[in-house]
């Protein structure tokens, strides 16, 4: 047998041209430099060749003929002319097509300076139009959502919106109907387009039949400045941020191929409204009266100058130190920040206070030594063909929406192989090889079973509540693959059970990851998919308990950085729930919220609210006045996304870089800055002038980033992963056993949906409403066993609490399992969630 072709020379327009075996035409002329004009065309989608404008003339041995290029596959020797007279009439032909009905109102169209339509009339299109008839009109715009609107005059029929929907985003909710020249593009009767990605629509739209609604008549291409930024979700997303007179308008998607590919959800794309929201923090605040200067005799919060501010936290911080010790102070949060503003927190934290009780993680992730301790995998690599994903995680769908995308995508085109290893179904479960849905608490058992081959049946014939027989044929497909990479996507799947029992499943595939790599086959890498947005930066940077910047633990680099910062704690801390515990118990003097919300998000809200009563001074840095911050005694307004100079990591340790296109409201401040500044009140001088003056230092002293500078990062199309960690996976403790579950009662899962009660999505007007309402869901065998109807209002009691809702059925939750959404604005699944179990189980019962 020959080997295979691994280049096709093909000519363009008179120049040898190297093309990949089974590239279109347009995309070997595009990569070689030679622009052919198209609009159905898009490179990370099916090409269907609806539009007709790529016609070239192609001449693959039989003589020239016009073709669409993004409908032909490069062949060896094929001569392409993209510039002959049949080509410049066929495609003058096809515009004078698509203007016949187009309405010619660019100037009031908010495509219009961006539109491909109006650019590519201009260079191929015919001078002046002959049609002089009525065009053809409908009702406009009509809503496809509460987000998006269509004006089905400006449609030109090329399909990328409907081709999205249905192979990007797997909601295939809008598409054409009726015939002939009545086609048109348009949602199914009383069934909106209500995807979490409609957005990409709008930026893929060639035309403006499509506008979204937070930017409609806002502004103009042309008075826009724009920087290329990360947003600071968990898989670090690349952006344009747009802004007009001083006020972010819009955010687009940028093809980044290692990880968002150009797609964004429509949380994080209309987020933007929540920075411009009036009740952002202008000013510090501090506990004083209205009248006068502040002081401690106050109940109010205030306005006051930030020497008055950070002199009041300097105070507090030193006295406690003096009477209780450092460890008297703790810190929460801060997983929101940049890489800088986190650096500067630790140093200040752990290098100028001396304690170790810092967290960014509200007790709703994993371990820190699980995430940096594990071998650590790209999504490039997730994604990889013919690979495997075990997905030992919350709902992409709903939390990591790119990521979604991005399986999603490998699943459906690149053959790769799904096992759901999951409480309950997901977005990716229509598309799942193997859907091991098992009983909460009990993952470690079917991923022993899963990797171990020890599949025999345990008692009623299943393992972890998964048929014995399925966990045998999800492990046989993983060894028929064997020359394959695994990854395990690896994250928090319910908040209604301890974190401990996702870390020993992850416990029993790392075992078999060395077997793997012992016997020189791939290995098993983990991705971890945490809620928060730069929460990997966070322990990158030494924002958890026992750890240092770059990866070390206190143990291993305490020496080195006490030599760079002067001091270091000499014993680890405690984590989140240990700290609003000794709160709770008058043992922290001074609690500092880095962006952080104990009262709105910590699984346990009544030790929440104990904690803040019983915290001596309580400092928070954010962007609004959430409930926590409202019982703050000094609060400092903190720039936020677009407003600061910084660097983010995404999960798979990927560092990129953000940027500032306004200014912050008032006289808010990076929290570099603002620890800096209380850094010095305390006798400490950091010596950062500016975010790049805090990386500089990062690069010297942390080992997992030494050497990495700003160039370096910006000079990368997507940034550089760091990989380096010496932080070793400790396996947990045997958990306590799980208890059965009577016949009686149901086992909860509680997990995030994408719209909540967030702090952004609440300032968010556009999003705000996208909260759905609270309910329970059962799977329909269920409901005879407990003795309720899908629909009726129930009872649902637990030994935490209960509350009252609906009630719905739902085939994706298992036998014998209860899910309730977590964080919904109208009922607080906390209300149920017992902290002192290791599972939560519920009674329900009819009203």
């Amino acid at each position: 047998m020959s080997e295979p072709e691994t280049v096709v020379n093909i000519t363009v327009n008179g120049r040898p041209v190297q093309a990949a075996p089974g590239e279109w035409v347009i995309a070997a002329a595009e990569r070689a430099g030679v622009y052919i004009p198209h609009f159905c065309y898009h490179p990370r989608m099916k090409s269907v060749g609806m539009c007709r404008m790529c016609i070239v003339d192609i001449d693959t041995g039989r003589g020239p003929a016009l073709q669409p290029s993004c409908m032909v596959a490069v062949s060896e020797g094929m001569v392409v002319d993209t510039a002959s007279e049949q080509t410049r009439k066929a495609q003058d032909g096809v515009l004078e097509f698509l203007l016949l009905n187009h309405p010619l109102d660019c100037p009031v169209c908010d495509k219009g300076g961006e539109c491909p339509l109006q650019d590519q009339t201009m260079a191929y299109g015919p001078g002046e139009s002959r049609f002089v008839e009525e065009k053809r009109h409908y009702e406009k715009p009509i809503p496809v959502n509460s987000l998006v609107y269509l004006d089905r005059e400006r449609c030109i029929l090329c399909d990328r919106c409907t081709r999205f929907a249905d192979e990007v985003a797997g909601d295939p909710l809008i598409t054409f109907q009726d015939r002939g020249d009545q086609t048109q593009v348009n949602t199914f009767p009383d069934l909106p387009f209500s995807s979490y990605f409609s957005g990409n629509t709008v930026q893929i739209c060639p035309v403006g039949a499509l506008t979204a609604v937070p930017y409609r008549f806002k502004a103009r291409p042309w008075d826009l400045a724009e920087v290329e930024s990360t947003y600071p979700n968990p898989m670090g997303d690349r952006v344009v941020v747009q802004a007009s007179r001083d006020q972010v308008l819009r955010y687009q998607g940028v093809d980044s191929d290692a990880v968002n590919w150009g797609w964004l959800t429509d949380k994080d794309r209309f987020a933007f409204e929540a920075a411009a929201s009036d009740l952002r923090l202008a000013a510090p605040l501090v506990r004083g009266t209205p009248l006068g200067q502040p002081d401690h005799s106050g109940r109010e919060l205030v306005e006051a100058t930030w020497g008055q501010a950070l002199g009041r936290a300097a105070d507090a911080i030193q006295s406690a130190v003096a009477d209780k010790g450092p460890q008297s102070v703790a810190v929460l949060g801060g997983a929101r920040l940049t890489n800088e503003d986190q650096y500067a927190w630790a140093r200040l934290a752990k290098g100028v206070i001396g304690t170790d009780h810092v967290d960014a993680q509200l007790d709703d992730g994993l371990p820190a030594d699980a995430v940096l301790g594990l071998p650590r995998a790209t999504v490039n690599r997730a994604c990889s063909p013919g690979g495997t994903v075990i997905l030992l995680a919350p709902d992409p769908k709903e939390e990591q929406g790119t990521l979604y995308l991005r399986l999603r995508h490998a699943v459906a085109n690149d053959g790769v192989q799904l096992i759901e290893l999951t409480p309950r179904a997901t977005g990716l479960s229509r598309l799942a090889s193997f859907r091991l849905h098992h009983r909460p608490g009990e993952a470690a058992a079917v991923a022993a079973a899963l990797v171990g081959g020890d599949t025999e049946a345990a008692a009623d014939g299943d393992i972890g509540g998964v048929p014995a027989a399925a966990v045998a044929a999800a492990a046989a497909a993983i060894a028929d693959r064997a020359d394959q990479p695994v990854t395990v996507v690896l994250g928090r799947p319910s908040l209604a059970e301890s974190a401990d029992f996702t870390v020993a499943a992850a416990d029993e595939l790392a075992r078999f990851a060395n077997l793997l790599s012992a016997g020189g086959r791939p290995g098993i890498a983990f991705l971890p998919v945490l809620h928060r947005g730069n929460v990997m930066g966070a322990l990158d940077m030494g924002l958890a308990p026992g750890l240092l910047p770059g990866r070390i633990s206190l143990a291993d680099g305490g020496p080195v950085l006490a030599e760079a910062w002067g001091s270091v704690p000499t014993a680890s801390g405690a984590g989140a729930r240990g700290i609003l515990q000794a709160a709770a118990e008058g043992r922290v003097e001074v609690l500092i919220l880095l962006g952080a919300d104990p009262l709105g998000d910590f699984p346990d809200q009544k030790l929440a609210a104990e904690a803040l009563d019983g915290a001596g001074t309580i400092v928070a840095s954010d962007l609004f006045l959430n409930p926590s911050a409202l019982r703050a005694h000094v609060v400092f307004p903190a720039a936020g996304f677009a407003e600061r100079q910084g660097t983010h990591t995404n999960l798979e340790g990927r560092i990129t870089s953000q940027r500032q296109v306004v200014t912050p409201p008032g006289t808010a401040r990076a929290d570099w800055a603002i620890a800096a500044g209380l850094a010095g009140r305390l006798g400490a001088d950091f010596g950062f002038g500016a975010a790049e003056d805090v990386w500089d230092e990062i690069s010297r002293v942390a080992p997992s980033h030494r050497g990495l500078v700003l160039e370096a990062i910006d000079a990368a199309d997507d940034g550089v992963v760091a990989t380096d960690s010496s932080i070793s996976f400790a396996p947990p403790r045997p958990a306590t056993p799980v208890p059965p579950v009577d016949a009686y009662s149901l086992r909860l899962v509680a997990a995030r949906r994408m719209y909540d009660r967030g702090t952004l999505v609440q300032h968010a007007p556009s999003l705000a409403g996208l909260a759905s309402p609270a309910v329970l869901a059962l799977n329909p065998y269920d409901f005879d066993r407990v003795g309720v109807e899908p629909g009726a209002d129930v009872r649902v009691i637990s030994s935490a609490g209960e509350m009252d809702t609906p009630v719905v059925a739902d085939p994706g939750v298992p036998r014998g399992t209860a899910a309730f959404g977590y964080n919904h604005p109208d009922r607080d699944a906390r209300d149920l969630v017992d902290p002192e179990a290791v599972v939560t189980d519920l009674r329900v019962q009819t009203r």
